[in-house]
């Protein structure tokens, strides 16, 4: 197979010319004929002005290139789309799948023999993996890394479950503005991905398991000489990735890996958003990711790392006290550690060299954990068919079992509308509804799953209630929420027929979500159900039409499969 600067011409219908032509731009750009011989390493850079926990991404490009240069390659810089939380509108959701579209045809179409994935804030990592996995080039990771923990009058904060509480607070009057925003100054007091255990760290610590960064890659921090340091070893490592023309994503990708990957997820009390993540990486490879295979490893698996916004340390901490392969380590009986890894090695092999230091408040002991089993927990019922997830471990104990009235939020418009206001007829007893916040109906599935406590009621102190959608859930955040119901209210699901002042059942420890209606006073309701209005022109068009549902990954379904 051509490979290098000869590989992937451009069709002329004359290929000597095709490469006449791009060796003529090559000296333009200052490169000898010298280039055509050497193995070529793409670093996909996602710098972008509008991602500043990406702000490090273009120095670390320039460490990867210089590991690349080190080990005898040629590294090529190139862009992709950059996808960042609070700066996509309406919700990065919505454009993972334009950015795993990008990375898929950018690595088929350059000629480039292996490829850095620099990525961190949120759906980057996600989407990467899923275009990497289609293309199927050898590609290994290399996450910006967290923010360094901020500090204000006394205490460590940290973006963005420390932004959410002290935000819940100035809602509820207990804090006021001078307040806010004297700490607001310390949430985010360097570049990076946000230094709790949320959707971005969680990734990185997944892409870590599944075997697809160096290790140590996952933790250490943003703005620390050893993410640099690792860049330039990633870079090396690309390069004789390149030369050896592997290992490739699909030889990385399996079942086995999957399953590490959820006992990581469910012993680090990660974000729920990689449930979906995961499932669509592993249907790139074809792999069907069974949810009710994540709840029962999860049953097994103990809460060790102790980390906001379940627990009480940041990132920074995490990569002092040990980082991904110490909690290998714990875990070790709950782990396919053959599984291999891009660095050559196996997981085992890895934990075996690790050094043995664990610092065992970080990063629990088995008989001491923060929680005892099962953080994700995957529900069913006749609310939600294909699945519905809830994150115990940062839920409230008494709440898991509970049975109210629904208020049903029909939009988020909405629930903008009218969850504050002070005539809204509602208790602590209530379950909060928000429904057309799935893939299809938002459309993108927005971060909206963790609906504010509605003012009349935090001002009596109610910090906690039942919270139900089809929508996601930022990993920072915390609450007794219901996720991801499957099938969605736009697309049909049972979501869509539940009305204000409707029983319904939570038991969490039964793992069931139910609605306490009758199935014929049903199926008169969904007699009366139209579907709402969907986008008429462009990418929205194309998204509602091909998404899938939360359970298969809200991939495109014209994208699953090996190809």
């Amino acid at each position: 197979m051509t490979k290098g600067l000869r590989s992937r011409l451009a069709q002329y219908g004359d290929e000597e010319f095709a490469l006449f032509l791009r060796r003529g731009f090559l000296k333009g750009a200052g490169y000898t004929d010298d280039a055509l011989q050497r193995p070529i390493v793409g670093v996909l850079s996602t710098a972008s002005d509008f991602n500043p926990c990406h702000a490090t991404a273009g120095r670390l490009a320039e460490s990867v290139a210089r590991g690349v240069r080190m080990a005898g390659a040629l590294p090529f810089v190139f862009p992709t789309i950059s996808l960042h939380e609070a700066f996509t509108f309406p919700t990065s959701m919505l454009l993972r799948n334009l950015m795993a579209i990008d990375v898929e045809e950018m690595l088929r179409a350059l000629p480039l023999d292996a490829v850095v994935l620099i990525g961190g804030c949120d759906k980057t990592i996600p989407a990467e993996l899923m275009g990497a996995i289609s293309a199927n080039v050898p590609a290994i990771v290399l996450p910006v890394g967290a923010m360094l923990a901020g500090r204000h009058e006394g205490a460590r904060l940290g973006a963005c479950t420390d932004c959410r509480r002290l935000w819940a607070a100035y809602r509820a009057g207990t804090l006021d503005g001078d307040e806010l925003n004297r700490a607001h100054d310390q949430l985010m007091p360097t570049a990076g991905t946000c230094m709790v255990m949320g959707t971005a760290s969680t990734m990185a610590c997944i892409a870590e398991t599944l075997g697809f960064t160096l290790p140590g890659a996952a933790t250490a921090p943003a703005v620390s000489s050893e993410r640099t340091r690792l860049a330039e070893a990633t870079g090396a490592r690309a390069a004789q990735m390149a030369s050896a023309g592997g290992p490739l994503p699909r030889d990385i990708l399996s079942r086995a890996a999957l399953r590490n990957a959820s006992v990581i997820l469910q012993t680090t009390s990660g974000s729920t958003n990689a449930l979906v993540h995961l499932a669509a990486i592993a249907g790139r490879a074809g792999i069907a990711y069974d949810l009710l295979e994540f709840d029962r490893i999860g049953r097994g698996v103990p809460v060790l790392v102790n980390l906001k916004p379940a627990g009480a340390y940041f990132i920074e901490d995490f990569h002092a006290a040990g980082g991904v392969p110490a909690v290998w380590r714990r875990l070790r009986d709950k782990l396919d550690l053959s599984a291999p890894t891009v660095s050559g090695e196996s997981l085992g092999e890895i934990m075996a060299r690790w050094p043995a230091y664990t610092d065992d408040e970080v990063i629990r002991p088995l008989d001491r954990p923060i929680y005892p089993a099962q953080a994700i927990a995957i529900l069913t019922g006749n609310l939600a068919p294909n699945g519905a997830a809830i994150k115990l471990a940062s839920a409230t104990e008494k709440l898991t079992t509970h049975e109210g009235p629904a208020l049903v939020f029909d939009s988020l418009e909405d629930l903008a509308a009218r969850i504050d206001d002070p005539s809204l007829p509602v208790t602590p007893e209530h379950c909060l509804v928000l429904r057309n916040a799935g893939p299809i109906g938002a459309p993108g599935m927005p971060e909206a799953g963790a609906l504010p406590i509605p003012k009349q009621l935090g001002a009596k102190g109610v910090t906690d209630m039942v919270r139900i959608s089809d929508a996601r859930m930022s990993g920072t955040a915390f609450g007794t929420v219901v996720l991801h119901v499957s099938p969605e209210a736009a697309a049909g699901g049972p979501l869509a027929l539940v009305r204000d002042g409707d029983v319904i059942r939570l038991d969490a420890r039964a793992r069931r979500l139910d609605l306490i209606v009758d199935d014929a006073e049903l199926q008169r309701r969904r007699g009366g159900w139209e579907a709402p209005a969907r986008p008429a022109r462009g990418y929205a068009k194309l998204y509602v039409e091909h998404v899938t549902q939360a359970d298969q990954g809200c991939d495109f379904d014209f994208l699953a499969g090996v190809v």
